[in-house]
């Protein structure tokens, strides 16, 4: 669903957005810049995938409206089952 389950003290840094300000909500719909939603979203689908991408550079938008650019790496989550569950998302700066 592409929805945040997970907001570490970095990211607050970072964006300026508390973890309760984001958690549950839909990454690329509300915090991604709409000249990159395509490209992030396609990121976060091949991880769903199975794919992994990295060093995806992107600028990610703050509180306070200033571009920070990020490096992504995408990565599929796997359950104790071997299921894809999600998508780890690490972020750079």
């Amino acid at each position: 669903e592409g929805r945040v389950n997970e907001w570490n003290q970095k990211a607050v840094e970072i964006t300026g957005f508390g973890k309760d300000e984001v958690m549950g909500h839909d990454l690329v719909a509300e915090f991604i810049s709409s000249e990159f939603k395509e490209s992030v979203q396609a990121v976060l689908n091949n991880a769903l995938r199975g794919e992994n991408t990295a060093n995806f550079e992107f600028p990610l938008y703050t509180k306070d409206n200033r571009a920070v650019e990020v490096l992504l790496n995408a990565t599929p989550r796997i359950d104790s089952s071997g299921k894809l569950v999600g998508v780890v998302g690490v972020g750079q700066d």
